[in-house]
């Protein structure tokens, strides 16, 4: 859009001396003559911006002309900065690159060393491991589907191993536990839904138009929680898996005993997941209490045992 370009124009001059018409038109990828009509509109909007003949020339704000910086302190700016950044290393957005930039030059130049250290200090960064290109572009397909009101046609593959096509109204995305998911309406099911990244293998975006339905993901969540309820669950660990015990539960659901064994008590919605995650501790753990789900653990057990049989 064109006000957030003559904004971000504007920052940049704020803290530069000079910056030529050319280097501005390759950052915002548009014509130089379109640059030219940005700075007589920012000139007319009452900040003085001045041009400047020969090799070293360009525009820049006129000497003594002060925006005022202190809506945002220096430690503002470097935690939204910072959180960007973070942001952005999952998804690559021209967007978000752009606000990046804006900020940025809002730092004071004698400030330059301090933002430096400070990142260096920490990093936030929720780029998934392990995954391919082909899952980074279905991310930023989708974050672009979201803010266009686009359909998407999807090939989702639900916890039963079923491959299923469904056209999906895309709403939210949402990060959690290092995984991401996505928050969508889906016409087949005429309801909402929220689809595992990983599980989405193929990603076709519509020429369709839907207009954004008033349902939040956190409504969404909260109401499904309080129709699925939670299974009270007991564990016992070994001592060989404490580090990560305590990664994961909080402390308070964590009862130590003499011989450096365990005890943990939780409550989940019981489903596949919850499954899948006590079998991830291996022979480190021991269901304890509900009886059921100790029975479904050991026949699980057993069924890999069997197939590990059959290779003998």
């Amino acid at each position: 859009m064109r006000i957030d370009r003559m904004l971000a124009i504007t920052v940049m001059l704020l803290n530069r001396d000079r910056i030529s018409a050319r280097e501005l038109a390759e950052k915002f990828e548009v014509s130089v003559r379109t640059i030219y009509r940005d700075i007589d509109a920012i000139n007319l909007a009452g900040i003085p911006v001045v041009s400047y003949p020969g090799n070293d020339g360009g525009f820049g704000i006129m000497e003594n002309y002060k925006i005022d910086r202190q809506l945002l302190t220096l430690n503002d700016m470097l935690t939204i900065l910072s959180a960007l950044k973070g942001i952005n290393t999952g998804l690559k957005n021209s967007e978000v690159e752009n606000a990046i930039e804006k900020i940025s030059n809002l730092v004071p130049k004698e400030k330059a060393e301090e933002m430096e250290l400070f990142f260096r200090q920490m990093v936030i960064d929720i780029a998934p491991y392990g995954h391919s290109e082909k899952y980074k572009n279905n991310l930023k397909v989708i974050q672009r589907s979201i803010a266009d009101n686009k359909l998407l046609r999807i090939i989702y593959t639900n916890i039963k191993g079923e491959k299923l096509e469904r056209i999906i109204e895309p709403m939210t995305l949402i990060m959690r536990g290092y995984i991401w998911y996505l928050f969508a309406f889906c016409r087949e099911r005429n309801n909402f839904r929220i689809f595992r990244l990983s599980r989405i293998k193929n990603i076709q975006v519509l020429e369709q138009n839907f207009t954004r339905k008033d349902q939040s993901h956190e409504k969404y969540i909260n109401q499904k929680d309080e129709t699925q309820p939670e299974t009270p669950i007991v564990l016992k660990f070994s001592p060989a898996a404490r580090v990560k015990v305590e990664d994961y539960f909080e402390e308070e659901q964590i009862e130590i005993l003499e011989n450096g064994d365990m005890i943990v008590r939780v409550s989940y919605p019981e489903d596949e997941w919850v499954y899948s995650f006590i079998l991830s501790y291996g022979e480190s753990v021991e269901v304890l209490e509900p009886p059921h789900i100790k029975k479904i653990i050991r026949d699980k057990i057993k069924m890999v045992l069997e197939k590990y049989k059959k290779t003998e």
